[in-house]
This record gives C-alpha cells, structure tokens and sequence, in this order.
C-alpha cells in the first residue's frame, strides 16, 4: 500500500518531528508498504531514503520560527496528490494541511492526523483564547480525518473533552540501539565538568514552546544553593542569542544542534540528569533519549512527559526552585536503572504497528507497487 505523508515544520536541525517521521517511514517499508514524504523546504527535491521517497516542496519561511517552513499552495499539493494516487494518507500538522482529510474523502481514500503537539497548550503559550478557538480547530481536524492519532492521553485529552469518537492513541518509540548506558563517556564527562560537579543536560530546539530558559533558571537556583552544577545545552533555534545572555556568569555551555546522533547519544549517557521543561510537550522524544540512555529527566508537570517518564524521572512546576528540587531528588543513583527500564517500554517496532493498526493495514504486508 502506498501511504503518503504530509508534515510540516520539518528541517534538517529539527528533531522529534523528523525523527519520529523518518522511523515510522522505515518501519512501514520494512512491513512491505510504499511510504512517501511530502515535507516543504528551500527548494523542490525527490530523493530516496531509508525511510522510503522523500518529496520537498518550496514553502515559505514562517515568521519569527527559527526557519521553519509550511506547505502552502493548494493547487500544487492537490496535483502532487493526483499524481500519487496514495492508498492512505497521513498528515502530521493542523494548520495549513487540514484540508487533506476532505480531499481524502472524496477520493475515497483513508486518512488519518497525527496530533504531535497540543493546540490549547499552543493557544495558551502565544497568549491567544485557548479554548473555544481551540475546541474549534480541533474538532474541524477530527471530522476531516478517518482517524486522530495521538501518542499520549495527555494529547488526547483536548479531543476526548469533544467527545471525538474516531480517536486512537498510539505511543511513538525511541532507538534502544543508538541510545544505551553503554555509552558514557569519561572522557567526554571530564571535559564538561570537573571531579565533584553535577552534569546537567538539556536536548531541544531553543524556540519559546520548549521554554530553554527554564533549564538556565533551575542551574542558577542550583548554584544559589551552593549545589556545584554545571549545564549543557544542544540544540539551536531563535531564542538561542537571547539564552546566552540569560547564561552570563553561569557554567553553561552552547553546544549548537548535534547532528551526529552517536555523540548527541554519548552526551545524554554521560550526564547525571536530563532537564525537558517544554509545557506542550505531547510526547517528547529527547526525554525519551535521556531515558534510553540511563539519565533520569527534570519535566514540566503541564506537558504530557509526566506520563511518559513515569518513576525514572520528577515532575517540576514553573518555578526555579521547584526545578532545583528535582534536579537534586533525581541525583539519587537509583534513578539511572529506572530510566533505562522505563524506556524499554517504548519501541519503534511497536510504534509502527499501532500506526498500521490505525490505517487499517496491520496485517496487510504487500510489496511496493
């Protein structure tokens, strides 16, 4: 079965998103499906890759996102749909894709949207009405689309309040191979921090949902305390000048987004503790990673990481000092076993199959046409 995939939000330096994308893609070919890729970009491009055909469109640059882009052009999309004759359709965005449902329906295709982050949560981070702009988003969303798929109860939760009925929720997973404990490095930990100091690590995009400057206010807290903690920070987006300011006079250290995943996997084994403070967080993959890899993670209590990090990691409210206190219940050594078991229950295979489940292609290996 060919099953295209529209995403939005999408660039070489972003990373649930693509990740999340690029490994359900290569589970469905490996289960003898056809995936196609439909992501905007700078420029048109076809290409090949391990997760199946990779399509970009030209899109424009979205204001004041850190070079984000979106699918615009309805024409152009309809056509590439036309041409593509999909036998399922998937769409991970809410924005300027919705209308794919409609046009899945009338061509008697089935489709389905991945909810990957939170609209109220959204509505309220910009400071917009949250509520009845985003019960009338979110229900438009799930009467254009055979299926919602969400990968959290917390991301569910805006579309169950709508009594929505065609609504599936499906856990996303996280490399147990790249990301492991095996991968300390002393190394690497020596040049971070010195004998005596707490390694500290936060993995995101620095764009204002993740709310990085959490992470810089809990290690000034921290420091306050006389606690000897040192950050680190990879990852790279708009707020990423503004964070340097915020740095100032602290140990904290820029890494800029690491492409290569063995050494952003190195890093997270290394460190004593993960900080995921983002409030929309719908699932959050980087935590997942420090979890994978035996490093307890620091999460909002607003996002849905709660549900995801369970016992290996410590809810935090926004507020410097609830962080610290984390971030010191954490330190405790017990933790680093419960990360790792804690994210054996999440993994790729099974991710894939609760994805054919909701295509209604579980059982239906074919080769690509």
């Amino acid at each position: 079965m060919r099953i295209v995939r529209l995403a939005n939000f999408v660039t070489p330096v972003s990373g649930g998103l693509r990740t999340a994308l690029d490994e359900l893609g290569a589970g469905y070919l490996a289960a003898g499906h056809e995936p196609v890729l439909i992501v905007p970009g700078p420029a048109a491009r076809d290409e090949q890759t391990r997760a199946g055909r990779r399509i970009t469109i030209p899109g424009p640059v979205v204001p004041g996102m850190g070079g984000y882009r979106v699918i615009a052009g309805r024409r152009r999309v309809r056509r590439l749909l036309d041409d593509l004759g999909p036998d399922r359709l998937e769409v991970s965005d809410r924005t300027t894709l919705r209308w794919t449902g409609s046009w899945a329906r009338a061509a008697g295709i089935r489709s389905a949207m991945v909810s990957h982050e939170s609209l109220a949560g959204l509505l309220r981070l910009y400071r917009l009405p949250s509520r009845h702009l985003g019960d009338r988003l979110n229900r438009a969303s799930a009467e254009a689309f055979d299926t919602v798929i969400c990968t959290t109860d917390w991301a569910a939760a805006e579309f169950r309040r709508l009594g929505v009925p065609n609504l599936l929720r499906v856990p996303l997973g996280v490399d147990l191979t790249t990301f492991t404990p095996s991968r300390y490095d002393a190394r690497l930990r020596a040049g971070l921090a010195r004998p005596g100091e707490h390694l500290l690590v936060h993995c995101g995009r620095m764009s204002p949902e993740k709310r990085p400057d959490r992470s810089i206010r809990a290690l000034a807290e921290l420091r306050r305390r006389g606690v000897p903690a040192v950050l680190v920070v990879a990852g790279d987006g708009p707020l990423l000048g503004s964070l340097r300011e915020r740095a100032a006079g602290l140990p904290v250290r820029f890494l800029g987004h690491l492409a290569d995943r063995e050494a952003l996997a190195g890093l997270l084994a290394t460190a004593d503790v993960a900080l995921a403070p983002g409030p929309v967080e719908t699932f959050g993959l980087a935590a997942l990673e420090a979890l994978a890899s035996g490093t307890p993670v620091v999460v909002s209590s607003d996002s849905a990481l709660p549900e995801v990090v369970g016992p290996a990691g410590a809810a935090a409210e926004d507020d410097p000092a609830a962080y610290a206190d984390a971030v010191m219940a954490l330190l405790d050594p017990r933790f680093g076993a419960a990360a790792r078991d804690q994210a054996e229950r999440y993994t790729w295979p099974a991710a894939v199959q609760g994805f054919l489940r909701a295509h209604a292609l579980i059982d239906m290996s074919v080769r690509p046409r």
